[in-house]
């Protein structure tokens, strides 16, 4: 294996090469430190129907017991802040992270390129990619190696470029020389803008979130009806939510994404309000073939067009 610094340099130049933002390399240990917030939660019910969040804590704590042989996390973010949205003021509003192709897919492939890069130019490993579809504490390895501190909102705010990111990890097993990482302190302040402009006052408390309040969840975890005593409350949101991030000052400073899978379906963008209540099944499928929203499904996204319909103006 080469020195370290040169490695290091090496791996930071193909995730850059990539369009990744950031990339910080960090030993496996356990986040004993997550423990008690986690189990706290949990206990709480703020998971809501998310069993799957009650199961492998294990997992969620220590990336060992995931993937055997674990010793080397590699954490990226890759921009999503897009260069327009939606045109008609008066449509159902989506979350800008799901504008283009479905995150997982843009992010994964880039992160399997860069296992690749690194099993072919620094070690011959094993590795596996996740990018929120496994049993991973993302924010917090985003925390720990140094990328940006989590925000009242509970997301992670990085101070060069906000929080329109996407985190993933590369978890190898072969040690990898490791960065020094230094957390960054919290710039929040007193600063309330997020909780107050939560219109479901779903962060009951410093970086708390209940998802049975948010947005999010309602639109997209949840299956079954949605919650009538949050009717009226959603401002138009369809499929996830903005409005914690939108109002944060920190990203006055985000920039546009240039990765052409993410870059907004143009189609998507000019959709009427008239056009989304109306919307049939074959349209459905034509412009969200390879999108987020196709997570909640057709039907899904019919239930909360209703939702939004029957309870706002």
């Amino acid at each position: 294996m080469q020195n370290s610094r040169h490695i290091s340099k090496l791996i930071k130049e193909k995730a850059k090469l990539l369009g990744l933002l950031d990339c910080a390399i960090l030993p496996v240990n356990s986040l004993d430190e997550e423990q008690s917030f986690l189990e706290n939660w949990l206990a709480d019910g703020m998971h809501g129907k998310m069993d799957y969040m009650a199961r492998n804590t294990g997992m969620r704590l220590d990336p060992r017991n995931l993937f055997d042989g674990a010793k080397t996390i590699i954490v990226v973010l890759l921009n999503y802040y897009p260069s327009e949205t939606q045109s008609d003021i008066n449509a159902p509003v989506i979350s800008k992270y799901a504008y283009g192709t479905d995150y997982h897919f843009v992010l994964k492939d880039k992160l399997k390129t860069l296992l690749q890069f690194i099993q072919e130019e620094i070690v011959k490993c094993n590795g596996r990619a996740f990018v929120d579809s496994a049993p991973v504490l993302e924010r917090a390895w985003a925390k720990l190696a140094g990328l940006g501190w989590i925000g009242k909102n509970s997301n992670l705010i990085s101070v060069e470029h906000g929080s329109f990111c996407f985190i993933g990890e590369l978890v190898l097993d072969a040690e990898i020389p490791f960065d020094k990482p230094k957390l960054v302190s919290d710039h929040c302040g007193k600063c309330t803008r997020c909780i107050d402009a939560c219109p479901t006052k779903a962060i009951v408390a410093n970086r708390v979130v209940d998802a049975r309040l948010c947005i999010s969840y309602q639109t997209i975890e949840l299956k079954g009806d949605l919650d009538e005593n949050l009717k009226g409350k959603f401002e138009n949101r369809v499929f996830g939510c903005d409005i914690c991030q939108d109002v944060c000052p920190w990203n006055l400073k985000s920039s546009e994404n240039d990765e052409p899978q993410i870059i907004p379906d143009k189609r998507l963008l000019k959709l009427t309000k008239e056009e989304w209540f109306s919307m049939e099944k074959p349209l459905f499928n034509e412009i969200f073939k390879n999108s987020a929203v196709k997570r909640t499904g057709y039907e899904g996204l019919k239930r909360n067009l209703r939702f939004i319909g029957s309870g706002e103006n």
